[in-house]
Protein backbone atom coordinates (compact mmCIF):
# COMPACT_ATOMS: atom_id res chain seq x y z
CA UNK A 1 0.00 0.00 0.00
CA UNK A 2 1.30 3.76 -0.56
CA UNK A 3 1.89 6.36 1.52
CA UNK A 4 -0.28 8.61 -0.05
CA UNK A 5 -4.03 6.01 0.35
CA UNK A 6 -5.22 6.36 3.60
CA UNK A 7 -7.91 3.99 5.10
CA UNK A 8 -11.65 4.17 4.20
CA UNK A 9 -14.04 3.20 6.62
CA UNK A 10 -17.99 3.15 5.14
CA UNK A 11 -21.42 2.96 7.23
CA UNK A 12 -24.60 3.42 5.76
CA UNK A 13 -27.62 5.16 8.07
CA UNK A 14 -31.27 5.57 7.79
CA UNK A 15 -33.37 7.68 9.61
CA UNK A 16 -37.21 8.26 8.54
CA UNK A 17 -36.95 8.10 4.51
CA UNK A 18 -33.36 9.45 4.72
CA UNK A 19 -30.52 7.12 3.07
CA UNK A 20 -27.36 8.59 3.98
CA UNK A 21 -23.68 6.75 2.66
CA UNK A 22 -21.02 8.01 5.00
CA UNK A 23 -17.03 7.63 4.55
CA UNK A 24 -14.54 8.14 7.33
CA UNK A 25 -10.92 9.47 6.12
CA UNK A 26 -7.77 9.63 9.00
CA UNK A 27 -7.97 14.02 8.49
CA UNK A 28 -8.15 17.15 10.49
CA UNK A 29 -11.81 16.92 11.21
CA UNK A 30 -13.57 18.79 8.16
CA UNK A 31 -17.55 17.75 7.27
CA UNK A 32 -18.68 17.54 3.44
CA UNK A 33 -22.22 16.31 3.05
CA UNK A 34 -23.11 16.49 -0.67
CA UNK A 35 -20.30 18.23 -1.53
CA UNK A 36 -21.11 21.06 0.63
CA UNK A 37 -19.38 21.74 4.29
CA UNK A 38 -21.71 21.09 6.87
CA UNK A 39 -22.24 24.95 7.92
CA UNK A 40 -23.40 25.28 4.41
CA UNK A 41 -25.34 22.13 4.22
CA UNK A 42 -27.45 22.66 7.77
CA UNK A 43 -28.91 26.53 8.69
CA UNK A 44 -29.74 25.27 12.13
CA UNK A 45 -27.23 24.58 14.85
CA UNK A 46 -28.82 21.72 16.39
CA UNK A 47 -28.96 20.01 13.34
CA UNK A 48 -24.86 20.61 13.17
CA UNK A 49 -24.46 19.18 16.80
CA UNK A 50 -26.34 15.97 15.93
CA UNK A 51 -23.98 15.45 13.36
CA UNK A 52 -20.83 15.76 15.58
CA UNK A 53 -22.66 13.37 18.21
CA UNK A 54 -20.83 10.39 17.62
CA UNK A 55 -17.28 12.01 16.76
CA UNK A 56 -17.61 14.37 20.15
CA UNK A 57 -18.26 11.46 22.73
CA UNK A 58 -15.54 9.16 20.86
CA UNK A 59 -13.05 12.02 21.43
CA UNK A 60 -12.36 11.69 17.49
CA UNK A 61 -13.39 15.11 16.54
CA UNK A 62 -10.15 15.92 14.69
CA UNK A 63 -9.01 12.65 13.43
CA UNK A 64 -11.46 12.01 10.54
CA UNK A 65 -12.65 13.90 8.14
CA UNK A 66 -16.10 12.94 6.99
CA UNK A 67 -17.59 13.10 3.44
CA UNK A 68 -21.08 11.94 2.75
CA UNK A 69 -24.24 12.27 0.58
CA UNK A 70 -27.13 12.09 1.74
CA UNK A 71 -31.00 11.78 0.10
CA UNK A 72 -34.58 11.87 1.39
CA UNK A 73 -36.53 13.09 3.71
CA UNK A 74 -35.81 16.73 5.71
CA UNK A 75 -32.96 18.40 7.55
CA UNK A 76 -34.00 16.84 10.70
CA UNK A 77 -34.00 13.06 9.13
CA UNK A 78 -31.10 13.54 6.80
CA UNK A 79 -28.95 14.69 10.39
CA UNK A 80 -29.90 11.83 12.17
CA UNK A 81 -29.16 9.67 9.03
CA UNK A 82 -25.77 10.98 9.12
CA UNK A 83 -25.52 10.43 12.50
CA UNK A 84 -25.65 6.96 12.24
CA UNK A 85 -23.91 6.73 9.13
CA UNK A 86 -20.85 8.49 11.24
CA UNK A 87 -21.40 5.91 14.13
CA UNK A 88 -21.80 2.53 11.87
CA UNK A 89 -17.94 4.04 10.21
CA UNK A 90 -16.38 4.54 13.65
CA UNK A 91 -17.48 0.89 14.86
CA UNK A 92 -15.71 -0.12 12.07
CA UNK A 93 -12.83 2.15 12.52
CA UNK A 94 -12.39 0.82 15.94
CA UNK A 95 -14.11 -1.75 17.97
CA UNK A 96 -13.65 -0.38 21.19
CA UNK A 97 -16.31 2.92 20.42
CA UNK A 98 -18.82 0.20 20.19
CA UNK A 99 -19.82 0.56 23.51
CA UNK A 100 -19.99 4.59 24.27
CA UNK A 101 -21.38 4.53 20.83
CA UNK A 102 -24.34 1.69 22.06
CA UNK A 103 -24.55 3.57 25.30
CA UNK A 104 -25.75 6.77 23.49
CA UNK A 105 -27.95 5.17 21.13
CA UNK A 106 -26.37 6.23 17.69
CA UNK A 107 -25.97 2.64 16.56
CA UNK A 108 -30.03 2.10 16.88
CA UNK A 109 -31.80 2.51 14.01
CA UNK A 110 -34.40 4.66 14.46
CA UNK A 111 -38.16 2.96 13.26
CA UNK A 112 -40.27 5.90 13.32
CA UNK A 113 -41.61 5.88 10.16
CA UNK A 114 -44.50 8.32 8.63
CA UNK A 115 -47.80 5.75 9.05
CA UNK A 116 -49.42 5.45 5.62
CA UNK A 117 -52.54 6.77 4.55
CA UNK A 118 -55.91 5.03 4.71
CA UNK A 119 -58.77 4.91 2.19
CA UNK A 120 -61.64 7.05 3.33
CA UNK A 121 -59.69 9.32 5.45
CA UNK A 122 -57.84 12.60 4.36
CA UNK A 123 -54.32 11.43 6.05
CA UNK A 124 -53.07 8.89 8.19
CA UNK A 125 -55.75 9.68 11.33
CA UNK A 126 -58.06 12.82 10.13
CA UNK A 127 -61.32 11.75 9.06
CA UNK A 128 -63.57 13.94 7.14
CA UNK A 129 -65.85 15.96 9.62
CA UNK A 130 -68.80 13.96 10.82
CA UNK A 131 -72.10 15.42 10.44
CA UNK A 132 -75.30 14.14 11.89
CA UNK A 133 -77.53 15.37 9.40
Amino acid sequence: MAKSEKIVYYGTGRRKSSVARVRLIEGSGKITINGKDIDEFFGLETLKVIVRQPLTVTNTTSKYDVICSVKGGGFTGQAGAIRHGIARALNEANIEYRPTLKQNGFLTRDPRMKERKKYGLKKARKAPQFSKR
